[in-house]
């Protein structure tokens, strides 16, 4: 797993859930966007991006989801979750996703997200701000 996920600075690990399983006896392909969405916050809360828009009401909001499923995951298992993003542009970045899947030892499933800076007091797009832009470069050295 160490070499899988190596150059994703945020990793973070979720039990499966009996009930994230559905009537096939499968994970349910909605529950790896909500893993993916754990981990993007994880990395908005590393780069402090939450902390400057309880300030400025300037924030994330996504744009898209997209997920390509490897395997089916079932109860029990650990997942690490991982995130990165590979591209900054004038009002959003997009973040890259990779799920591990322990009990089977392979990558279950990746997936990206396009995310926008959006200034929800004036209901439009706004930059990236360049702290925030400093801060992604520092932790995935962009």
């Amino acid at each position: 797993m160490e070499e899988t996920l190596k150059h994703y600075p945020v990793i973070i690990e979720i039990p499966v859930a009996w009930g994230d399983m559905d009537a096939f006896g499968h994970v349910n392909n909605v529950v790896f966007h909500r893993y993916f969405e754990s981990s993007r916050v994880a990395y908005l809360e590393k780069i402090e991006l939450w902390k400057y828009m309880k300030k400025s009401n300037i924030g994330p909001i996504l744009k898209s989801s997209r997920c390509s499923y490897k395997i089916p995951l079932t109860y029990p298992d650990t997942l690490s979750v991982a995130s990165r993003i590979i591209s900054i542009e004038t009002d959003r970045f997009l973040m890259e996703h990779m799920l591990y899947s322990h009990k089977l030892k392979k990558i279950a499933a990746e997936g990206d997200g396009i995310i926008v800076i959006y200034d929800y007091s004036n209901n439009t797009k706004a930059p990236v701000p360049d702290h925030i832009r400093e801060n992604i470069s520092k932790l995935d050295k962009l």
